[in-house]
């Protein structure tokens, strides 16, 4: 069986499109970047975390079992702008992404029994539109960037601060869909 180890629904919807029968393990693991780690070795190593993690839980009843981890996370100049701590941390993070390009970073990792684990990065790169304080304070008073890295969800009200995006669209959503199915499918087209 195919376990998917994340909280997300927005993952959930885009693993539901490769038409996989799945289930989803509600992990919680640490996010935390450790000291002098960049933010492309902090992004694999929390989805490999979180694919390892979710083999431990189903192991035992699911032998031959399948974990999908992903962790994504906006970048800005080597900081990385995880998910916002309040309305306030998340209008800052939208101050310092408008008008410039940032990279969306997804890791998408498999684990399974027996194998060493795999993995999937993709790397988008997003430019945002100038943004003032009052399309900013709106956005924000949606709820929308809460609990979303970088504070802003593509996929939603967002999607109008893209002036340009080169790479997944579905990456930058949480789960690169064509690299999630290269993932599981190494040996075919997806």
């Amino acid at each position: 069986m195919l376990w998917l180890a994340s909280r997300s629904p927005r993952r959930l919807d885009l693993l539901q499109r490769l038409a996989i029968p799945f289930q989803v393990l509600d992990l919680e693991v640490p996010e935390v970047r450790g000291a002098g780690e960049s933010a492309h070795d902090y992004v694999r190593r929390v989805a490999l975390d979180k694919a390892l993690a979710g083999l431990a839980a189903v192991a035992g009843q699911d032998p031959d079992a399948q974990v999908l981890g992903a962790d994504t996370e906006v970048v800005l100049d080597e900081r990385v702008f995880g998910k916002p701590a309040d309305a306030e941390d998340a209008a800052a993070m939208l101050r310092a992404l408008s008008g410039r390009e940032h990279e969306v970073i997804t890791v998408v990792a498999l684990a399974q029994a027996g194998q060493p684990p795999r993995y999937e990065q993709a790397i988008s790169r997003v430019r945002f539109a100038a943004l003032d304080e009052a399309t900013i304070a709106a956005y924000v008073a949606t709820g929308e960037p809460m609990g979303k890295a970088g504070a802003y969800a593509i996929q939603g009200r967002a999607e109008i601060f893209v002036q340009h995006l080169a790479g997944s669209y579905s990456g930058v959503m949480g789960l690169p869909l064509f690299h999630t199915a290269r993932l599981l499918n190494p040996t075919g087209a997806p």
